[in-house]
């Protein structure tokens, strides 16, 4: 895996964690999938949390440099996808979290610890 998308999952963990997101994974998906090569799945607990999770997120990676190159999802704040190329960040509401079940779908990524991000 490159360094910079390690340096893009460890602060959009870290945002994440910051704003208390609930449940953070870290999937590496790299070796499994060419869509990128880490998905981070969160959660918040209501609509204005996985607000302020995104927000988090965004700020703290645009003041290191990195600027996504989509966001869907910001209408329902249900499950806003933001795509920064090689790192994806899903945070769901609870419900959707649980309806969607991407760990499920993402079963053959590997999972990943923040202590691994930071190594």
């Amino acid at each position: 895996m490159n360094n910079t998308a390690k340096e893009m999952a460890r602060l959009a963990y870290e945002a994440l964690e910051d704003k208390k997101a609930e449940d953070i994974k870290i999937l590496e998906i790299g070796n499994i999938s060419i869509i990128a090569d880490y998905f981070i799945i969160a959660n918040g607990t209501n609509a204005s949390q996985v607000q302020a999770l995104v927000d988090n997120v965004q700020d703290l990676l645009g003041k290191n440099g990195y600027n996504p190159k989509r966001v869907e999802g910001l209408r329902t704040a249900s499950w806003i996808l933001l795509d920064y190329g090689d790192v994806v960040i899903h945070v769901f509401s609870k419900e959707d979290r649980l309806f969607y079940d991407l760990e499920r779908i993402w079963r053959d990524g590997t999972s990943v610890s923040k202590e691994q991000l930071e190594a």
